[in-house]
């Protein structure tokens, strides 16, 4: 483990993340976190905190941030939405082995349903990919 504090801190928020410089090398041995920037993932943009400039190793730090962030989210939501399969396949083993009539009346009108819509998003989609995939490859 380094003892080593790195030099940009990143506070995650739901669209991006708060920037600081982190400082140890002061007089009295404590962490300063000083603000330098807001980061919005979504649509790229740095804003430096009030009346600061970054330079070009702050923005360089923020753009790998932002890299690997983008990287980290787009891994979890393909872990999401295989953990919903893994759950499904929970659900239909509690609603044939341990579900009583009650438990089942409780929960079958609100699954059936999200099941529902999403089969048909994702029959809708496939599709939508069959008919590109065919257009593309017509003889023109």
């Amino acid at each position: 483990m380094s003892l080593e504090l790195p030099e940009y801190f990143f506070r995650v928020r739901e669209n991006g993340a708060f920037v600081f410089r982190v400082d140890s090398d002061n007089r009295q041995r404590r962490i300063e976190m000083d603000q330098i920037a807001v980061v919005n993932i979504r649509n790229g943009e740095v804003k430096p905190n009030g009346e600061r400039t970054l330079d070009a190793h702050d923005m360089a730090a923020i753009t790998e941030w932002m890299e690997e962030r983008r990287a980290t989210l787009a891994y979890r939501e393909i872990d999401d939405i295989l953990r919903t399969v893994d759950h499904l396949n929970h659900t239909a083993h509690w609603v044939q082995t341990k579900a009583t009539e009650e438990q089942i009346d409780a929960i079958l009108n609100p699954l059936l349903l999200s099941m529902h819509d999403l089969r048909q998003v994702l029959v809708r989609k496939r599709t939508d990919r069959i008919m590109r995939e065919r257009e593309a490859n017509e003889p023109e």
